[in-house]
């Protein structure tokens, strides 16, 4: 199986690209709250942190297989 180098880099930026523009929703539409939200995280447990990331990529990958299935 070849692999199409050119194909794969432009799945891998649009998806990235796509990343940056949900990541710049939140302080565009609402720069306070992104602050507010900051300052909550800040004050999290490192085990709560982790649980947020696991449960977040878990949704991810359910996503992905539910697009992709």
């Amino acid at each position: 199986m070849a692999i199409q180098w050119s194909a794969m880099f432009e799945v891998w930026g649009s998806a990235f690209a796509l990343y940056l523009i949900l990541e710049g929703i939140l302080p565009f539409a609402n720069p306070q709250a992104l602050k507010r939200t900051l300052l909550a995280l800040v004050q999290w447990q490192d085990r709560q942190l982790r649980f947020f990331g696991l449960a977040s990529m878990l949704a991810g990958l359910a996503l992905l297989y539910f697009i992709h299935a």
